[in-house]
């Protein structure tokens, strides 16, 4: 039940659960912003799906629909951005971590994969995202955070 709670909490207060200040407040939960993540590549790749399907269709209420597709597809990947940098870049990967190298290609690797989700409709992009939030997530967390992960996740 809790994690019901938490989840509408997530939902229907996205700025208020996510709207992270850059002071050492220390309130920090990397495993809801993996999750956050993975539901903005979720989205570009339905978005995707629909502007293909909308692109065919030149009548006034399917152009309006593509264009709000394309700007949640946007918006989106502007939403991996900004974590991405301004939370984990920023915040969270320091320098003396052993794997710091990895931690910054791998979030490197995603802010092009999300911008390449910007400029296309390629769900190769997607999948590769999906992949790479994968991989770094495996290196991020010890595993008490992976289980935590996995805990929100299902």
């Amino acid at each position: 039940m809790k994690k019901y709670i938490f989840l509408f909490l997530i939902i229907f207060s996205h700025n208020k659960v996510f709207a992270h200040c850059q002071i050492p407040c220390g309130i920090y939960d990397d495993a809801v912003r993996i999750i956050q993540i993975k539901e903005d590549f979720q989205t570009i790749k339905k978005a995707m799906l629909k502007i293909n399907e909308l692109a065919n269709t030149p009548n006034p209420l399917s152009l309006n629909q593509l264009n709000r597709w394309i700007i949640a597809k946007e918006d989106h990947a502007t939403n991996i951005q900004k974590t991405i940098s301004e939370y984990f870049l920023t915040q969270r990967i320091k320098d003396t971590h052993q794997n710091y190298i990895e931690h910054t290609t791998i979030l490197q690797k995603l802010l092009v994969i999300a911008m390449k989700c910007k400029q296309t409709l390629e769900q190769d992009n997607v999948n590769n995202g999906l992949n790479l939030i994968t991989s770094f997530s495996e290196i991020y967390f010890d595993s008490h955070g992976l289980k935590h992960l996995d805990r929100l996740e299902n």
